[in-house]
């Protein structure tokens, strides 16, 4: 496997890389980061190889809010036109499924805890589903889901969210935390416990923090993504 460079749009403290950044490390990748929120500035598209665009509590239409959305949606449009490979997380394949044309609206239910994804009929189309399990529990926060994309391959799909993941040729978007570890699940909890509010698909601390080994077996599988959405050429 090729060593890549490979650069983090992050826009929120506590929601980085995880398991990203370590997986990066072993395979000998190169790893570099902008937070946006803090002023810093977009890489030359040169530079990189794979994008990686994580989580965040604001949505993609807080442009008013949060300026700098302008700008890095024109960094991702141009990434996905120019065939980098690209990792959008919760946030971030909001942000690549509305560059990529489709529409970002709010669920019928906030998802926030360990719920189990189902793979779909139509993942038999990519390569990329080779990497997910049939069904597997994994670590949701979102309000928000997005349509898929005209030409996307549909990958899964959870009980109170229908579109959980989908790949477009180089471009592949989860709404779940497969990175996410213990600690940073706790810094969640620390910083955006407001958002856990009384609801059917939404978890107490204890019940997200419960059974550490869950992370472990989440990071494994964002591991064989990583290492599939390296070896695309699609």
């Amino acid at each position: 496997m090729p060593l890549m460079r490979i650069h983090c749009l992050q826009h929120v403290n506590h929601e980085g890389p995880g398991s990203i950044l370590r997986w990066a490390r072993q395979r000998g990748h190169g790893f570099t980061r902008s937070h946006l929120p803090d002023g810093h500035r977009l890489p030359s598209a040169d530079s990189f190889d794979m994008l990686v665009i994580m989580g965040g509590p604001m949505s993609v239409h807080d442009e008013a809010a949060h300026p700098w959305l302008v700008e890095e949606k024109r960094f991702i449009a141009t990434a996905i036109r120019d065939g980098k490979k690209i990792l959008g997380v919760c946030l971030g394949s909001q942000l690549v499924a509305q560059a990529l044309g489709a529409k970002v609206v709010r669920n019928d239910a906030k998802e926030i805890g360990w719920f189990k994804i189902f793979k779909v009929e139509d993942a038999k189309r990519s390569e990329m589903a080779q990497a997910l399990p049939d069904e597997m529990e994994v670590l949701h926060w979102h309000g928000e889901t997005f349509d898929l994309p005209k030409g996307a391959v549909h990958l899964a799909r959870s009980q109170a969210c229908q579109n959980q993941a989908f790949v477009h040729g180089r471009v592949l978007g989860i709404q779940f935390h497969l990175e996410m570890t213990g600690d940073a699940a706790q810094d969640m909890i620390r910083y955006s416990g407001h958002d856990l509010v009384e609801g059917p698909w939404v978890q107490r601390p204890e019940t997200i923090l419960w059974e550490p080994r869950r992370f472990d077996r989440a990071n494994a599988v964002m591991d064989r993504l990583l290492d599939q959405l390296s070896r695309s050429t699609a």
